[in-house]
């Protein structure tokens, strides 16, 4: 594990933008998610990769941006697993002592995806944010990725890097999946769980998300074409500026994905899911049906608490920060 220290502890607050321009942070782009990306756009190379060095350049310079919004790490980490090297940054917050939150970004969003969130957030612990392995970020995969269980491993490998004996893992999208695929696979070190507006988890895709997402996906159509789907997934929300947005963009357009599509977790194993989870539906969501999919949550999870958000998009994360950090706070102490 290469750790990189940064000056300060939490850092100051940047310069913000207002909320409704800021409400991209959270568009976490579902297009890879139904595997039209590792589909079409197939190259020899068995992991995913940035297409050029002008390309991987012209990513990192959004990226970049995006974070420059977030607070300062305390750290940056670069954890070595078997599959690849995964980005990880620890942001210090409130009650050193508590078991911290691990943030798992939506496909092609990464770290920065977190914009509006950390600042509530760092009021109840420490936060790390993690850059997932095969996406656009600055974790770097070596290995392919052939199945949930791969997916399953390479984050349990990651976690149990982190110096703290047991973690609170948050999934916003594909992130969410993500959380919960590691719940059924490898759970040691989680002590509770968070899914933000989760896909593939309680609910398949709706068929519009999967149509929309196919024309976005094509890294040689106009840019217009990526920014509308975003914006689609957002409930209409600008993206013409917006960070983190074009840190997406900027992802899906010049990153050559290979994942398999992530497969919809059967119901009975969620049943078996014995961690506390908390479910936050966007109400709004156009991603799939969220009062069937907050349904099978109440009634498939042991130990779930499930709320909707009747005006939330996909965008949950950067609509409602200060609300998702109130529910996160309610939901600890029974979880530990």
């Amino acid at each position: 594990m290469r750790s990189h220290p940064h000056q300060g502890v939490t850092g100051s607050m940047r310069n913000r933008r207002p909320r409704r321009r800021r409400v991209l942070v959270a568009v976490a782009a579902v297009a890879g998610a139904v595997g039209v990306v590792g589909l079409a756009l197939r190259d020899s190379s068995p992991v995913g990769h940035f297409t050029s060095a002008a390309a991987k350049d012209r990513f990192v310079t959004a990226y970049d941006r995006a974070m420059a919004d977030l607070p300062s790490p305390q750290r940056t980490l670069d954890v070595r697993t078997s599959f690849g090297v995964v980005r990880v940054y620890r942001f210090a917050g409130a009650q050193p002592t508590k078991a911290p939150l691990v943030l798992l970004p939506g496909r092609a969003s990464a770290s920065p995806v977190w914009t509006d969130n950390l600042p509530a957030l760092l009021k109840l612990c420490s936060v790390y944010a993690i850059d997932l392995l095969g996406e656009p970020g600055l974790s770097i995969q070596d290995r392919p990725i052939t199945s949930d269980a791969d997916q399953a491993q390479w984050l349990h490998e990651a976690l149990l890097q982190l110096p703290e004996p047991r973690i609170h893992l948050v999934g916003l999208s594909i992130g969410g999946w993500t959380t919960a695929n590691l719940l059924v696979n490898q759970p040691s070190k989680v002590i509770s769980a968070t899914l933000l507006d989760p896909v593939y988890v309680f609910s398949d895709l709706s068929l519009e998300a999967i149509l929309r997402s196919i024309p976005a996906t094509v890294r040689w159509f106009p840019k217009a074409w990526r920014d509308d789907f975003a914006s689609w997934t957002a409930g209409g929300a600008p993206v013409k500026d917006v960070p983190v947005a074009q840190m997406i963009e900027a992802g899906m357009q010049t990153y050559a994905l290979d994942l398999p599509a992530p497969s919809r977790i059967p119901e009975d194993r969620i049943a078996s899911i014995r961690q506390p989870v908390l479910v936050i539906m966007a109400g709004r969501s156009p991603m799939h049906d969220s009062a069937a999919a907050a349904d099978l949550a109440r009634r498939s999870l042991q130990h779930g608490t499930v709320r909707v958000y009747p005006g939330a998009s996909h965008a949950i994360n950067g609509e409602y920060p200060d609300e998702i950090a109130a529910d996160i706070e309610a939901f600890l102490p029974a979880a530990e």
